[in-house]
């Protein structure tokens, strides 16, 4: 029988420092920025002990020592935990499975087998031995139901969800349990009386999709059934943008030094897009003023390019699209690929 398997390390990036400093294992670990609380940066992980402290990741790190004083806070690595989630990636291919790569710490896996927990066994083993990481490995019929599978087997455990058990296990918890569902659509859905998963399955159809879109509205009942796909692919990922984003240690409000941020970040994604080897179509601009107010605007490009000059002109002219009456305390540069380059 096939089935989908998705394998997802536990604490991953925490995991990697761990294992680089030993004697952090058992204590609270937080990973972000360049290790210093006093910087403005945002958690990127955070060990089991310090999630204890209710530390997540994308919380300021300042709140976070805040929580926990005594933790010990680390500078992010991204090329060390790719060093790592290769060979993690290395390990689950030599199994007879499909493995398709969804980021550094996860992956779906495609197999055949009348046993899938003793497939799944058999690479959490292989990991710890060749890696000395643990994970967890969710089973499913299709890609939504072992997603969500792996949530109840961590850390460090195997679960099965399937059409068998779907309801027992789904029925009676709120829509923002299922995978591609978050707070803001469970408001909207709760605005139509719609508060657990099996309300949503049992959804009227033609309504979700007056509120959601005729795409959108539909998919969210099958997502209420646990329907989704179940084709696992090998093919590798292919980026849909490259983007570059600063957060300043002091807000700036002078127009000419956040020119200059501006096209230092466009001169880093414009690197990125000739590296890529495809030519960007549209160039957006991330803001975000103080407090904490996000904004995002872009334009499309007269035609696809590479040229770095081209890059910097659009992210100046998606610039002057702000209103820049207030301290700015991050800025972002994102060139996006053409879409039928992500369909190919």
């Amino acid at each position: 029988m096939k089935w989908v398997l998705h394998v997802d390390l536990d604490q991953f990036i925490a995991a990697v420092e761990i294992a680089r400093h030993p004697e952090l294992a058992g204590r609270p670990v937080v990973v972000g920025g360049n290790g210093d609380p006093a910087e403005r940066a945002v958690v990127a992980t955070a060990s089991y002990e310090a999630r204890e402290f209710g530390i997540r990741s994308g919380m300021p790190l300042r709140i976070a020592a805040k929580r926990c004083p005594d933790a010990v806070f680390l500078p992010s690595d991204p090329d060390a935990y790719l060093e790592v989630s290769a060979r993690v990636m290395a390990v689950v291919r030599e199994f007879p499975v499909v493995v398709e790569v969804l980021g550094w710490d996860e992956a779906f896996v495609g197999a055949e087998t009348g046993d899938p927990e003793a497939l799944a066994a058999a690479i959490r083993a292989a990991i710890a031995e060749r890696t000395g990481l643990s994970c967890a490995v969710g089973i499913g019929d299709n890609k939504l139901r072992a997603k969500l599978a792996t949530g109840f087997g961590k850390p460090g455990g195997i679960f099965r969800l399937t059409q068998e058990n779907w309801w027992e296990v789904m029925a009676a918890r709120p829509p923002d349990a299922l995978w591609g569902i978050g707070g803001k659509t469970t408001k909207k859905l709760a605005e139509l009386g719609i508060r657990t998963v099996l309300d949503l399955a049992g959804a009227d159809a033609e309504e979700l999709a007056a509120r959601f879109g005729p795409k959108a509205g539909p998919w969210l009942r099958l997502l209420g059934g646990g329907i989704s796909d179940a084709d696992v692919s090998a093919t590798p990922y292919v980026a849909r943008s490259r983007s570059r984003e600063t957060t300043f240690q002091r807000d700036l409000t002078d127009p000419a030094e956040l020119a200059a941020e501006l096209s230092a970040l466009a001169k880093r994604v414009a690197k990125d897009v000739a590296e890529e080897g495809r030519p960007a179509a549209r160039v957006a601009v991330k803001v975000r003023f103080v407090p904490f107010l996000t904004h995002t605007h872009s334009i499309t490009l007269p035609e696809p390019t590479s040229d770095a000059a081209e890059i910097d002109r659009a992210a100046h002219e998606v610039l002057g699209m702000f209103e820049l009456t207030r301290a700015v305390r991050l800025l972002g540069v994102r060139a996006e690929f053409p879409r039928e380059d992500q369909e190919s």
